[in-house]
């Protein structure tokens, strides 16, 4: 009989705390690996290593890539990589990304899947958006355990509930009994059974870039456009996950997709704005250049288009800023019925 020997955590917003209580709670001689990504940006300085270390009893880290897994260690992902796990040891690379960030919950959770099936224990923290769910439900797929933090009461819940809603988790939990949780399971023989990977495990962007076809996708060609590098997305539907992915391997989920297009518009919007005001700028200095030349027809017509353009920049900034007033009301009225339904 196995043992379930590899334990896997993500989070976003909050989750520094969250993950901070679960290692507390880990014994120095735990008989498994631990492996954490948060979202960082990809030019920061990740203390979270030493942070970890002073919350509990295990040594804690920033692999370097092709490391060797051993038990009690945590190893956390350093900042602009993604934290991968290959043939029993931990790759660091800098692929594409996915859902916007660097490192990425997915790819951590989908290898660890292909790599250790039922073995694998994934935990979902705190944080925005959807990274995670779609790994959560590969290593439910290959018959690991699924947990999830309990998303009652968190400031950032949409990466908890997201899993919940769209994963069959096996274990909700408040941050305080995740610990108990995982000593519980790892001390639990497995059964190890072979099971089938899905297709986008089989094509995953952390795929060696010689072995994987990039000449074929598999899904169904979409409408939309990668925002990173602009190339066509492929749709793929992973029970009621969808998601979406490039060729070269960028990866969103819907809800990703939608917030990185929603960024873009509000970036184009305001790029039109800038053109517009630049524009006006420039036709009241040729307006004044002709009136000081004598030239009032050229003074007249440069006055009328600086208007023009005037007026379309106020209506598009009212537009752009009503816009933004209309979706932090939607998004104040949602989190009131959230904790009004729990």
């Amino acid at each position: 009989m196995a043992a379930r020997d590899m334990i896997v955590i993500g989070g976003s917003a909050g989750a520094i705390e969250a993950v901070s209580k679960v290692v507390s709670d880990l014994p120095a001689d735990l008989p498994a690996s631990v492996f954490v990504v948060i979202h960082f940006p990809t030019d920061s300085v990740s203390v979270l290593p030493r942070i970890l270390e002073r919350a509990g009893r295990l040594p804690a880290h920033h692999p370097a890539d092709q490391e060797t897994i051993r038990h009690g260690q945590i190893y956390v992902a350093p900042p602009d990589y993604h934290l991968n796990i290959q043939d029993g040891v931990v790759r660091c690379r800098r692929g594409p990304k996915e859902n916007g960030v660097r490192p990425a919950i997915d790819p951590l959770f989908r290898t660890a899947a292909e790599a250790r099936g039922p073995r694998v224990i994934g935990v979902i923290l705190s944080g925005n958006l959807t990274d995670g769910t779609a790994g959560l439900q590969a290593i439910k797929r290959r018959g690991g355990v699924t947990i999830a933090q309990d998303p009652q009461g968190l400031i950032y819940q949409s990466m908890p509930r997201s899993a919940i809603e769209n994963v069959p988790v096996d274990h909700i939990c408040p941050v305080e009994d995740i610990g108990p949780a995982l000593l519980e399971l790892v001390r639990t023989p497995v059964q190890e059974v072979p099971t089938m990977p899905a297709a986008d495990e089989v094509h995953a962007a952390e795929r060696d870039a010689v072995a994987r076809d990039r000449t074929r996708n598999d899904g169904i060609p979409s409408t939309y456009t990668c925002p990173e590098c602009h190339g066509t997305l492929w749709e793929v539907e992973d029970g009621d996950v969808l998601g979406f992915r490039c060729r070269v391997g960028h990866a969103y989920s819907a809800d990703a997709l939608y917030s990185h297009q929603d960024d873009g518009v509000e970036a184009a919007l305001w790029t039109a704005l800038r053109s517009l005001e630049e524009h006006t700028a420039l036709c009241r200095r040729l307006a004044a250049k002709a009136r000081d030349r004598g030239r009032p027809r050229s003074d007249t017509l440069f006055t009328e288009k600086a208007i023009e353009a005037e007026g379309h920049a106020r209506v598009l900034r009212q537009a752009v800023l009503a816009a933004g007033s209309a979706l932090h009301a939607a998004l104040a009225a949602e989190l009131v019925a959230d904790e009004d339904v729990s």
